[in-house]
């Protein structure tokens, strides 16, 4: 978007690297250069720049007058940028979406990574679950769960009982999501695919239960209260945020907690039989999630006669998120010239690397619950689809 003057960029660039690297390889560390300063945002040092040296290395000071690095923005290119909405639904744009259309835009689109209702999938996180009950400090009991003895829940990090604020959730799907082809999503279906990972986690706005007919917009979403809203601190928010933050960290004895170092015979109170542990153990287990999440991976039986076969219901749920375009950089389905070149390797070839993956593809395009012969049967559904265009 904004045109750089390479050449004196790249020759200003040149000299920083070079008279870097040649200081830093010519001066070894010497006492007394770590000079540092309170005041991180995060409670520890900064280190300023003095004399040509950060810490114990050098930095170029030679002036890079008359090196361009662009123009500012203009109003209207900030404005096609700044497109985040706040907590308090400034810059949420307009639109709406129902529960009902969010579930099937869910199947579509989400579900090959997230699972059945947001119950997660492999390597993908969560995003509905967790019991929202707060005991009696008000915290998300779900939240403390603690893996103690196999069966046992983690704790559970799900938009309905660790994130803070909804509009967040909107912004993160529209901005980032899908995965393989992201902004690709109209508003609508944003609010819709929002609305229906709200309802999973039984989010009432305003006291009202979301059903399949909701409907969620912008005057909506500003007034869900999720349950873990309060549960993060220090205070981030607001235009004191930083002094707060320094005020936390100033404070560490009683905010943090400062106890003292074990650096020989240390042992956890309790072990001799006699002293009680410090250490409590928190039983929180979770049983109760609704809907119940769903494990089975078997597809329904096939006809012959079906107007889908089974090779495109399995390429539909395990690689057509990247291969539906060309965007994740993978062989994208009806291109008929990439499929061409790819094939040059020989059908050996594709179905091995399909098998035991290549570049940035997992083995088995991720589910290895896919036999040889089910990527083979997937493998030739892609090859004669390209075929078709």
């Amino acid at each position: 978007m904004f045109k750089l003057d390479r050449k004196l960029v790249t020759i200003g660039m040149t000299l920083a690297l070079s008279s870097t690297l040649a200081m830093a390889a010519a001066s070894a560390v010497a006492p007394g250069v770590y000079k540092s300063k309170p005041g991180a945002i995060d409670g520890g040092v900064t280190y300023p720049r003095e004399n040509g040296n950060y810490t114990a290395y050098k930095y170029n000071e030679q002036s890079t007058k008359g090196v361009s690095f662009g123009r500012p923005a203009t109003a209207n290119e900030i404005k096609a940028w700044d497109i985040d909405a706040l907590p308090d639904g400034t810059g949420l744009p307009e639109g709406e979406g129902s529960v009902e259309l969010g579930d099937e835009l869910y199947e579509a689109q989400c579900a090959v990574c997230h699972g059945e209702f947001g119950g997660g999938g492999k390597g993908y996180p969560q995003l509905a679950g967790g019991n929202q009950d707060k005991d009696e400090n008000g915290i998300v009991k779900t939240l403390k769960n603690q893996r103690l003895e196999p069966g046992m829940d983690a704790p559970k990090r799900t938009v309905g009982t660790y994130w803070p604020v909804a509009t967040t959730l909107f912004t993160y799907i529209r901005d980032s999501m899908p995965y393989a082809h992201p902004k690709s999503l109209s508003n609508d279906e944003v609010y819709a695919i929002t609305a229906y990972i709200l309802a999973q986690n039984d989010i009432e706005i305003d006291g009202e239960e979301m059903d399949d007919e909701y409907v969620l917009n912008k005057e909506k979403l500003v007034k869900v209260v999720l349950p873990n809203r309060n549960g993060f601190y220090p205070n981030i928010d607001g235009p004191n945020a930083q002094e707060d933050i320094r005020a936390f960290f100033a404070d560490r004895a009683k905010n943090i907690g400062a106890g003292i170092r074990c650096m020989k015979d240390c042992k956890d109170p309790g072990m001799d039989g006699k002293t009680e542990a410090k250490v409590m153990k928190i039983g929180y287990e979770m049983k109760d999630v609704v809907p119940p999440y769903a494990y089975a991976k078997d597809l329904p039986p096939e006809t012959e006669d079906g107007s889908v076969s089974k090779a495109e219901k399995m390429y539909d749920a395990s690689c057509k998120l990247c291969h539906a375009t060309d965007t994740m950089g993978a062989p994208a389905v009806g291109d008929a010239n990439t499929w061409e070149s790819v094939m040059k390797k020989g059908m050996d070839t594709v179905l091995v690397n399909a098998i035991k993956g290549t570049g940035g593809m997992p083995p088995k395009g991720g589910n290895m619950d896919l036999s040889d012969a089910d990527i083979k049967e997937i493998v030739e559904f892609m090859i004669n689809s390209n075929e078709k265009h």
